[in-house]
């Protein structure tokens, strides 16, 4: 009966130690997520913008059709290019909201 007890204990102690260090590393995570989002993220809405005025501009000089289809096309690169810049905008205190217990570095 008292193995039983210990080893129960055992499996208690283990379980708060390992919590510990996983909250440990989901901090870590979302200090890293929040670093890549910040670090790549306005990169890719300058390509895209960039790229929306590419694709704008070959679709002016283009037939009517394919400068229609190249319209949408621009206007689905804006607003990428924005829901990026918004992301990167909101990022850091979106997971601070998501993660409490302590700081996330940004």
């Amino acid at each position: 009966m008292k193995s039983k007890i210990a080893i129960i204990a055992f499996l208690f102690i283990l379980q708060i130690v390992s919590a510990t260090t996983i909250l440990a590393s989901v901090q870590d995570a979302m200090s890293q997520l929040c670093v890549s989002l910040k670090s790549m993220l306005p990169v890719v809405a300058m390509m895209m913008l960039v790229l929306a005025g590419v694709i704008y501009a070959a679709g002016q000089i283009m037939g009517a059709e394919t400068g229609a289809r190249t319209n949408v096309w621009a206007t689905a690169c804006l607003t990428g290019a924005l829901i990026a810049i918004l992301m990167v905008v909101v990022a850091q205190p979106v997971l601070q909201a998501i993660y409490t217990d302590g700081t996330i570095a940004c």
